[in-house]
């Protein structure tokens, strides 16, 4: 170990996770333990997701008091980690079984995929840097092998895992975005259905209006979109593999920089004119949707005074 990391300590949870953390002096006179703590706040956000976990509502779950958590749990950020840690799980052994590293990475990211399903909650936790705990170092090492096959260059194979680990977790949020906020089931479906039905207008939004028209997102197409896109981006590794690109380094995409303007007066006059126009037409498409709502709840008004009347004849 490198002399200027001897003196460094790891965060609890970091510790706690990897099992090297000091276990309390004292504790509750009936057994607790973190293993205890972390399934019940899992089964809660499991239940009602990751907002409603605190320290009172696990503590009542396990019937003790909230200030006795703290004795094995300083913080709630610790307890997320951990949960995080838990509900990760490792990788399944099939994964380094796979024939081929195309195959394995597949089934990497779709076994990633079912941990989000299982528990939806994990998607409500953001990333904020590189892996440090067992279990999702695990995952990382387990693709990093299926890779070792390639001439893909070290850091080249962490761009493809990145690449891989992204498309997974959107589709992740896509799909469960609504159970891992604990929203009532089909809440966030028949919002989605009503804003796609009603305001995507083929005025407002016409590209995207066609494809709602043509069922492009209808439901249960959600596992055929997440597999196509996969595909495609194991299609692009293999490509880039096959060219022989991968032995010549980091490939790097040239970002072109942005047109610079003479300081003309015409020049300027012209991008004031469009940004007044942008707003004009946000103005008209605010309008315009507000309008639309409004003629939704007259029909919806309208649809209800019937029902009264029938009722009442």
């Amino acid at each position: 170990m490198p002399e200027e990391l001897d003196d460094v300590e790891l965060p609890r949870a970091v510790a706690l996770a990897w099992g090297v953390a000091a276990n309390p002096q004292r504790g509750p006179k009936r057994e607790l333990s973190i293993e205890r703590i972390v399934e019940a706040a899992v089964e809660i956000a499991d239940a009602d997701g990751l907002s409603a976990v605190s320290m009172s509502s696990i503590a009542a779950s396990l019937g003790f008091t909230t200030m006795s958590l703290y004795r094995y749990v300083s913080a709630k950020e610790d307890l997320i980690l951990l949960m995080q840690e838990y509900g990760t799980g490792l990788p399944p052994a099939t994964i380094a079984a796979a024939a081929g590293w195309r195959h394995g990475l597949a089934l990497w990211a779709r076994e990633s995929l079912a941990a989000y399903r299982a528990h939806p909650w994990l998607i409500d936790i953001p990333i904020s840097g590189p892996p440090n705990t067992p279990n999702n170092l695990a995952w990382m090492d387990s693709a990093l092998a299926v890779l070792e096959e390639t001439a893909l260059t070290m850091p080249q194979r962490i761009g493809v895992l990145l690449l891989v680990t992204g498309h997974t977790r959107w589709q992740a949020s896509v799909i469960h975005g609504d159970a891992a906020a604990g929203g009532a089931p089909g809440e966030r479906e028949r919002a989605d259905a009503l804003v796609f039905s009603t305001l995507v207008t083929e005025e407002a939004f016409p590209a995207l209006h066609r494809v709602v028209a043509a069922g492009g997102l209808a439901d249960g197409d959600e596992a055929e979109q997440f597999l196509f896109g996969l595909d495609r981006i194991l299609d692009g590794v293999q490509h880039f593999i096959d060219s022989g690109a991968a032995t010549g380094g980091p490939q790097r995409v040239t970002l072109q920089e942005p047109a610079s303007y003479p300081r003309d007066e015409a020049v300027k006059a012209a991008r004031q004119a469009r940004r007044e126009a942008e707003t004009k037409l946000r103005e008209a498409q605010k309008r315009e949707r507000e309008a639309v709502k409004k003629a939704v709840e007259r029909e919806k008004n309208a649809a209800e005074k019937e029902r009264a009347r029938a009722a009442k004849g």
